[in-house]
């Protein structure tokens, strides 16, 4: 099984590819990192005072997702995956059956944290969506109304900040690891994205 690590600053593409990909190789497995953000008592205080907060990496779960990742690589029964209610702010787990997960080609891990597991990046596929800010932006005004409850002015609040907290980790990522470059928006980018990942078969 190979792990395609999909990455990318908010709102640049990621949940789109992810899915296309999915839909694409149907004997593929899919964990969001977003699925995995923490909803203790600490963290949602640390919320009310740091605007940031979800974006950086103490927000989510890290071990939780090692281990389910664990579980899918080493071809266990069940695993347990997490879901996280971003307008109130919950965390929930679920047990599956995984024996599906036995003959899938590739494990695909996307998000802004995805980068930043402890995994070895040498060995897997990196992709990275990249895209216009001010799309990007737009983009976020959309999707944080319609699914997160947040008004403009949050959005304008936080946009920047987290656009700048990415790529202030992103550096040693691409200066020690082979990645691949992608626009979703772009069919000519994503065209030989496919084409790519098509060879890995």
């Amino acid at each position: 099984m190979k792990i395609i690590i999909i990455t990318g600053p908010s709102c640049s593409g990621k949940t789109r590819l992810s899915q296309d990909l999915k839909k694409l190789f149907k004997d593929s497995f899919l964990i969001k990192t977003d699925s995995y953000y923490r909803d203790d008592i600490l963290i949602k205080i640390k919320s009310i005072f740091i605007d940031d907060i979800y974006d950086r990496i103490i927000s989510i779960k890290t071990k939780a997702i090692s281990k389910t990742i664990s579980s899918i690589i080493q071809k266990d029964n069940t695993a347990i995956f997490y879901n996280y209610d971003f307008r109130t702010k919950n965390s929930s787990w679920i047990l599956k059956n995984i024996k599906h997960s036995y003959n899938c080609r590739f494990l695909i891990i996307e998000g802004i944290f995805s980068h930043r597991l402890d995994l070895n990046y040498s060995e897997t596929i990196n992709i990275i969506c990249q895209e216009n800010k001010e799309i990007c932006y737009q983009r976020r005004l959309i999707r944080d109304k319609k699914e997160r409850d947040r008004n403009i002015n949050e959005v304008n609040r936080k946009f920047d900040k987290s656009w700048d907290l990415y790529y202030k980790e992103f550096e040693s990522y691409i200066n020690n690891n082979k990645v691949i470059r992608v626009n979703t928006s772009n069919s000519k980018s994503l065209g030989k994205l496919i084409h790519a990942l098509k060879g890995y078969i």
